[in-house]
């Protein structure tokens, strides 16, 4: 197992000095899912629009801003100047398939503002559909590639 890089030789957390790293393009996609019954899908089959307003609208904000709020959110991330956060929402039989993409020029990764963006979405679209009804379920939420930094370029198959 390889080295944990946020713990200490003592055991204790940290957060990883990358203040010697090349500063390169970084992008991530993560993706989620949202299991949605009948009267849920139909509201998103017609446009999305609810008394709280549109849900997908509301979702791809919402997932925006948790790109750009992650370092508040998992406290050994780094605050990054994000340059691109953008979330599809696309509705097959009956799964709202959420894809989210972040892209950055820094000295780390941006794979957790991905995966927080598309968990965020997620949890969004439960939001503003619970009042119709509580019978949704999220998941699986996946890092599905990322490129640049050290490791290079990782792309993964979506189960």
């Amino acid at each position: 197992m390889s080295k944990l890089t946020h713990l200490r030789g003592d055991g204790n957390p940290h957060m990883v000095d990358v203040g010697d790293k090349t500063i390169t393009k970084r992008s991530a996609t993560a993706v989620s899912a949202v299991v949605l019954p009948e009267e849920c899908r139909s509201v998103l089959a017609s446009g999305g629009e609810t008394r709280k307003g549109n849900v997908l609208q509301v979702a791809r904000l919402a997932g925006i801003m948790a790109a750009k709020q992650t370092s508040n959110l998992i406290p050994l991330c780094h605050p990054l100047s994000i340059s691109k956060a953008d979330l599809d929402m696309v509705l097959k039989g009956n799964t709202l398939h959420i894809t989210a993409t972040v892209d950055c020029h820094g000295q780390t990764g941006v794979e957790m503002e991905a995966l927080t963006a598309a968990s965020v979405c997620a949890l969004t679209i439960y939001d503003m559909l619970k009042a119709i009804s509580h019978d949704m379920s999220i998941g699986p939420t996946e890092l599905i590639r990322k490129s640049g930094g050290k490791s290079g370029d990782i792309q993964r198959t979506q189960k």
